[in-house]
C-alpha cells in the first residue's frame, strides 16, 4: 500500500490537486482513499460530486468515539474512491490539529485504511500537533509539496521541509520527500523559480499545473477535471502527475533554505 501526503499553503490549489489525483489515480483501476485532514472539510467534495460529507470530528462530539462505525465516515465518491473528512473545531475554539488525530485513531480501529493508494490531504500554513501526525507517526511515507511562485507559498513549503528533515530522524517515522508539485498562480518565471527551489531543497518539481479556467468550471459542476472534462490538456497534467506519483523512486530527505538564502532566490526571479 502506498501511502502519499500533500501538503501546503492554504489555498494554494491542494485539495484541487489532490483530488483530481486521486481520481486519476482510480481511472487506472486502483483502489483509492482519499483523507482531507482539513478544517474546511472540502478535500472530498468534487469527488463526492459537490456533497459535504460529516466529518470525524462532528460525529465523535456527536456520538462518541466508539459508537460510530466505518459506514458513518467513509463515503464511496467518484469511481469508488473512498472519502473521509477530518473536519475541526468551531472557529476560535480549541486545535486544529485535533480532528485528524481523532481520524487516525477511529479508522486504525475500524480497520479502515487500506486500499493500493490513500492520498492525505493536509494543511501546510503550520505543520504542528495533529497536522504533523501522517508523518510524525508513519502513516505517510510519501510528501509532495504544493507550492506557487509565491514566497509565502514557498515559505510554507520550506517549513513543511524542515518538519520532514527533523521527523525522518525518529525510528516511528518513515517519510520522505517525494518532490515539489507546482500549481501556477501565473507568476513570471515560475517554473523556473520552483524547478530551482525545488533543487536547492534536494529535490525536483515532479508536476508542473498549468492555471487553466477548466478548473474552476469543472469545480462548478461539482466535479474534478478528470470527470468533467478528461480529454482537456489540464486532465492530462493530472494523469502526469499520478503516473509520476506511482513511478516515483526519487525520495529524498530535504535541506531546507533558510530565510534569508529563500528570499534571494526569489530575487533571482523577480
Amino acid at each position: 500500500m502506498k501511502q502519499i501526503a500533500l501538503y501546503g499553503k492554504g489555498g494554494i490549489g491542494k485539495s484541487t490537486t489532490s483530488a483530481n489525483l486521486s481520481a486519476a489515480l482510480a481511472d487506472r483501476g486502483l483502489d483509492i482513499m482519499q483523507i482531507g485532514c482539513d478544517p474546511k472539510h472540502d478535500s472530498t467534495r468534487m469527488l463526492m460530486h459537490g456533497t459535504w460529507i460529516p466529518t470525524v470530528l462532528d460525529l465523535v462530539r456527536e456520538k462518541g468515539d466508539e459508537s460510530i462505525s466505518a459506514e458513518q465516515v467513509v463515503f464511496e465518491g467518484y469511481r469508488g474512491i473512498r472519502c473521509v473528512e477530518a473536519g475541526g473545531p468551531e472557529p476560535g475554539v480549541g486545535c486544529a490539529g485535533r480532528g485528524i488525530i481523532a481520524t487516525f485513531q477511529l479508522l486504525e480501529r475500524l480497520d479502515a485504511l487500506r486500499g493500493d493508494v490513500i492520498v492525505y490531504d493536509v494543511l501546510g500554513d503550520v505543520v504542528c500537533g495533529g497536522f504533523a501526525m501522517p508523518m510524525r507517526e508513519g502513516y505517510a511515507q510519501e510528501i509532495y509539496l504544493v507550492t506557487s511562485g509565491e514566497l509565502m507559498s514557498l515559505y510554507a513549503a520550506n517549513n513543511i521541509c524542515k518538519a520532514i528533515a527533523r521527523l525522518s530522524r525518529r525510528v516511528r517515522s518513515k517519510c520522505a520527500l517525494g518532490g515539489v508539485i507546482c500549481n501556477s498562480a501565473n507568476i513570471a518565471e515560475e517554473q523556473a523559480l520552483v524547478e530551482e527551489f525545488a533543487r536547492r531543497i534536494n529535490s525536483r518539481m515532479i508536476a508542473y499545473v498549468p492555471r487553466d479556467r477548466i478548473v474552476q468550471v469543472a469545480e462548478i459542476n461539482r466535479q474534478t477535471v478528470i470527470e468533467y472534462a478528461p480529454d482537456s490538456a489540464q486532465a492530462g497534467v493530472y494523469r502526469a502527475l499520478a503516473a509520476g506519483v506511482l513511478e516515483n523512486t526519487g525520495l529524498t530527505i530535504p535541506t531546507p533554505l533558510e530565510m534569508d538564502e529563500l528570499e534571494s532566490l526569489a530575487l533571482e526571479f523577480v
